[in-house]
């Protein structure tokens, strides 16, 4: 039986497609926990990636958002004490913008951005005739030992290319049984349709046979060279909220207005409890069409992800951090909104 007390970075999953892929990149599995918190509900994977003894642990089944991430994270930081840095790893929806080629299978990283600590919870806002939107809360920012292994990860990627495609490839040959859920779809299946297309709520059956894949009806862009990184990762701004985002014209609005790169439901309710970095995998565009074609997929790449970035990381950096539990009972308190 493993000891608690061994494990520094903290690791939680939304899905059970996210907790797959995030077990599948493990470099060495460890047995289960000797002992947890008694009041404590999650189910943990123990293992290695790179030097880190890292627990991983997925929301329960059919519970999503701001609330239940918190409890998660709240239930780990009990049965895991030692446990100084954080990692949210999963699938979200993308923002493409002018800005921003965001495409399926894409990593987005949330980092801080224009006064923001990298996430923030937009349906706790408010909103005001002809004005933009307008946030009424602050979300902290990643640990700066997350934040400087990125920009080393980032500088590392601009001038190698990153290995994420390799990554997915020796998880898949361990495991042929995910090839089929896990593995890159065909990409003709990545459309982007114009915002004004809507996916016709009573109607069944996959967009291009519903919505139809007219050139007219998708917005063009241009196949990603060889030289090119694809899947691309993608740095800034990430929006949570308790709801799914699957409105074109409001995504398009928040990535006008707050340059927003990524919607997802869970991230709000860790950030002020849990400091963490917030690694997202695209699966969808946010809008009506929505894609589990490439859930799997998406999930491989964020976790490919925070393996690359774990393994910058030296293990005295992270045993150097204060322990969360630590750090949030110097703070306000562990009781503030979202459930601690």
């Amino acid at each position: 039986m493993s000891n608690p007390e061994d494990y520094a970075v903290g690791w939680i999953c939304a899905i059970s497609t996210e907790y797959v892929a995030a077990l599948s990149l493990l470099d060495e599995k460890h047995d289960t926990p000797s002992s947890v918190a008694v009041h404590d509900n999650n189910d943990y994977t123990l293992g290695r990636i790179g030097k880190h003894n890292v627990v991983i642990a997925v929301l329960p089944d059919g519970e999503y958002g701001i609330a239940s991430a918190a409890s998660v994270a709240r239930d780990m930081l009990h049965s895991f004490p030692n446990v100084r840095i954080g990692l949210m790893v999963g699938i979200g929806g993308g923002a493409p913008s002018p800005s921003h080629d965001i495409r399926l299978g894409d990593v987005v990283v949330s980092a801080p951005r224009d006064g923001m600590g990298g996430v923030f919870q937009y349906d706790f806002g408010k909103t005001i005739q002809n004005q933009t939107f307008q946030t009424t809360g602050f979300l902290n920012q990643p640990p700066m030992v997350l934040r400087t292994a990125m920009a080393g990860l980032r500088s590392q990627y601009e001038s190698e290319g990153h290995q994420l495609h390799a990554t997915i490839r020796d998880a898949l040959d361990k495991k042929p049984r995910l090839r089929m859920k896990y593995s890159r779809p065909d990409q003709t299946s990545d459309r982007l349709y114009q915002s004004s297309i809507v996916h016709p709520i009573n109607l069944k059956g996959t967009c291009d046979i519903v919505c139809g894949d007219e050139v007219i009806k998708l917005v063009s862009r241009p196949v990603r060279e060889e030289d090119e990184d694809n899947p691309a990762i993608h740095y800034g701004l990430i929006a949570s909220a308790n709801q799914l985002m699957k409105d074109a014209v409001m995504r398009d609005t928040l990535a006008a207005e707050m340059n927003v790169l990524c919607f997802e439901m869970e991230a709000a309710g860790l950030m002020n409890q849990f400091p963490c970095l917030v690694i997202r995998g695209i699966c969808d565009y946010s809008d009506s069409h929505k894609n589990k074609e490439w859930q799997g997929y998406a999930a491989m790449t964020a976790a490919a992800y925070a393996k690359d970035l774990l393994c910058r990381i030296p293990p005295n950096k992270v045993e150097a951090e204060q322990k969360i539990k630590d750090a949030l009972s110097h703070g306000d308190s562990l009781g503030l909104a979202n459930g601690f």
